[in-house]
């Protein structure tokens, strides 16, 4: 576990989100601090991954509001009041989202792009570094989650688990002040889960702050410093990994705990 600070890094006030007649997100309340690692379970269709998309606006919300180091992510106020907001212009969006590091399910890494040039690609086409600082960064991070010897190959000849460890680096390359992982070991086979989380593993160790939708109990119950469960759109319970996975306080976190442990 991380030591957590009292500065917010990332606040949820009644956030809402529905597609069509479905309501995903039912009034989210969530506060998330510098070096926390936050870990959200919970059943298939809970509204997890539609959670951490609005995060990084990569989803709309339909009401609340969604700050991270306290600018509004998406939207910004209008008039004097403050009460109505509108949407950011793409450009703005964009550079918020370059604070905010996101690894999804699937890699999305560029095919015909080695790892090193995957890496080196948000900051020398969204920031505007220099192309030799940029690969030399670049082939740190891929150093730091163990493939400094496969930098030079291309996606098709890494396995499933070195993809995603590049796809790891390359958000770690936008030098963000939080990370947000979309269920990242669910793509992988079995015998290649233990790979990334040790990388996910090192990174809490070195205080990065994360956000984690995960299906894995052992590291959400090892790693996290708090643990969010997520049923039908809603925060049912939240604590802390003991609290919550030995001593759950209601009965739904009790019946999915029954099913996944």
């Amino acid at each position: 576990m991380t030591v957590a600070t009292d500065e917010v890094i990332l606040s949820a006030r009644g956030v809402r989100k529905r597609f069509g007649e479905l309501e995903v997100l039912r009034g989210i309340d969530l506060e998330v601090r510098c070096g926390e690692v936050l870990c959200v379970i919970g059943p298939s269709g809970s509204g997890k991954s539609t959670l951490l998309r609005c995060f990084n606006h990569l989803e709309k919300i339909d009401a609340g509001r969604i700050a991270v180091n306290g600018e509004l992510i998406g939207y910004e106020p209008v008039g004097s009041g403050g009460t109505t907001l509108r949407e950011r212009r793409p450009k703005d969006i964009q550079r918020q989202r370059e604070r905010i590091g996101m690894v999804f399910q699937r890699f999305h890494l560029f095919p015909h792009r080695t790892a090193v040039q995957n890496v080196m690609e948000g900051p020398v086409a969204v920031q505007g570094r220099g192309r030799a600082t940029a690969e030399r960064q670049a082939r740190e991070l891929l150093d730091r989650v163990g493939l400094a010897d496969r930098a030079d190959h291309y996606p098709g000849q890494l396995s499933g688990g070195q993809q995603q460890r590049v796809a790891i680096a390359r958000a770690l390359a936008m030098e963000p002040t939080l990370m947000l992982f979309d269920e990242p070991t669910s793509a992988l086979d079995p015998e290649l889960v233990g790979e990334v989380l040790g990388v996910m593993r090192d990174l809490a160790r070195s205080g990065m702050t994360m956000i984690v939708v995960t299906h894995e109990m052992g590291f959400a119950r090892e790693v996290a410093d708090r643990v969010v469960f997520m049923d039908e759109g809603a925060v049912v319970e939240a604590g802390r990994p003991d609290e919550v996975f030995t001593a759950p306080r209601h009965e739904r976190t009790r019946a999915f705990l029954a099913t996944v442990l």
